[in-house]
């Protein structure tokens, strides 16, 4: 198997010497320099807490796509969420993470897989439940951000049936179903109604 590229960024230079001298020493990954990878590969973020600036940073366009490994010392209930946003799918507690144990996260994140730990996994799935309770059911919105009438509309449109079609099958107007599209795709910067259609299928919607 072809080691994991990885690429390292830490708070201080003394932090990132020694993750690249560590993670240089396996034969199961190998280190380039970050500007170098590709949603392929792995980066690896050293840092305190997760302040505005290094939730930048993760965002910033050359790394947003790139799967991220975040080895932390301080985590708050409010920053699962935020590292979740900015393609971390790893989150390691620097005071409580082996050598071994940095290697197994990046090979798992090249692999597609996620690792929180229990503690931080509990948290995140309460964040979920609070934002489902208090922003997105009271606005009859599911956890994709579509009301049922929304999916309905798109499933419809996934079978290849036009707007008089949907309105006739739904007993709708044809002017409510342009209205239904024109409000998601609008609310969810969805180009045209493929684009909705894909978004709903990537959910798991429909």
């Amino acid at each position: 198997m072809e080691p994991v590229r990885v690429g390292v960024q830490a708070a201080d230079s003394i932090t990132q010497l020694g993750l690249t001298s560590f993670l240089r020493t396996d034969a199961q990954v190998r280190v380039v320099e970050p500007a170098e990878l590709t949603e392929q590969d792995v980066l690896v973020v050293q840092a305190e807490r997760m302040t505005p600036q290094v939730a930048a940073e993760l965002r910033a366009e050359k790394q947003a796509s790139v799967p991220k490994v975040l080895l932390i010392d301080e985590v708050r209930d409010t920053d699962v969420l935020n590292a979740v946003e900015c393609r971390v799918v790893v989150v390691l507690p620097r005071s409580r993470t082996t050598g071994e144990a940095l290697v197994e996260a990046v090979v798992a994140a090249a692999s597609g897989r996620g690792v929180l730990p229990p503690d931080l996994l509990g948290r995140l799935l309460d964040n979920v439940r609070r934002l489902q309770h208090e922003v997105l059911t009271p606005r009859g919105l599911g956890a994709a951000g579509l009301t049922a009438r929304e999916v309905d509309v798109l499933r419809l449109m996934a079978e290849g049936l036009d707007t008089g079609e949907i309105a006739g099958r739904l007993c709708y107007s044809e002017r409510t179903v342009k209205n239904v599209i024109y409000e998601l795709t609008s609310r969810l910067n969805l180009r045209n109604r493929p684009h909705a259609v894909a978004y709903a299928v990537q959910a798991g919607v429909i």
